[in-house]
């Protein structure tokens, strides 16, 4: 999976992401609010921990902002990345708060971080068992099949080409960085050149052309597919 840990505490910060990297997660780490909604807006991650009193900047004696706003502005704007908070803030009218505000999951600190771990997996479980079909213009994700379809065709392509629409399509309309990408081509045994992604993004928009959705390029971040507005450059 790969996870995005939203935490100001340094120590129990670097203590779960060590953690999570060592199961084999791919895990990124904001420590105060401009950090994570920038990560939370240009990456696709599985699933997100997010602590509730965060700092407005990294700056230390900064102001404190609440973990709960950067929540309940991504569900507004359709992000449904599974989120586990992780709080001191434990009592019974925290909670309600924060599953009332968003959040798919609720733990209280001190918590085993192998709990943390099985209530993540049960999460991008529960997610991915009701996103089954993803859809930009013409162009179908099928998870459960693994499958593409432009229309009723089915949509046949590289492993590799594979691989980067399917990470564009989950969910589409997101930025995904090109390390995301190249992380994800990374696991074939072919070496994945400078090139590499380029030419898999220009071959796959070829093969989309007809197909009402459009990869977009955003400078300096990464990529989205979306609905064609005529401009995919």
């Amino acid at each position: 999976m790969r996870i995005l840990v939203i935490e100001d505490d340094a120590v129990l910060r670097d203590v779960v992401v060590s953690s999570l990297r060592d199961a084999g997660h791919h895990v990124d780490q904001a420590a105060d609010l401009g950090a994570a909604e920038h990560w939370w807006r240009v990456q696709r991650f599985d699933a997100i921990l997010l602590d509730l009193n965060l700092p407005c900047s990294a700056v230390r004696g900064s102001a404190m902002g609440s973990g709960l706003a950067l929540l309940q502005q991504a569900r507004r704007r359709g992000d449904n990345t599974p989120v586990l908070v992780l709080t001191a803030r434990n009592q019974t009218p925290d909670r309600i708060a924060g599953l009332d505000s968003g959040a798919d999951d609720y733990l209280g600190k001190p918590f085993e971080l192998a709990e943390v771990e099985a209530r993540l997996r049960a999460l991008v479980r529960r997610a991915i068992g009701t996103q089954d079909v993803s859809t930009v213009g013409q162009l179908s994700l099928e998870r459960n099949n693994r499958r593409f379809r432009v229309g009723m065709q089915p949509l046949d392509l590289p492993a590799r080409e594979f691989e980067v629409l399917w990470e564009l399509m989950s969910p589409p309309g997101r930025a995904v960085s090109k390390r995301s990408l190249s992380d994800k081509l990374s696991g074939y045994d072919d070496a994945l050149g400078d090139n590499a992604l380029e030419a898999f993004i220009s071959r796959l928009r070829k093969k989309l052309q007809h197909s009402g959705a459009a990869i977009r390029t955003l400078r300096g971040i990464g990529y989205l597919i979306e609905a064609d507005g005529g401009d995919a450059a």
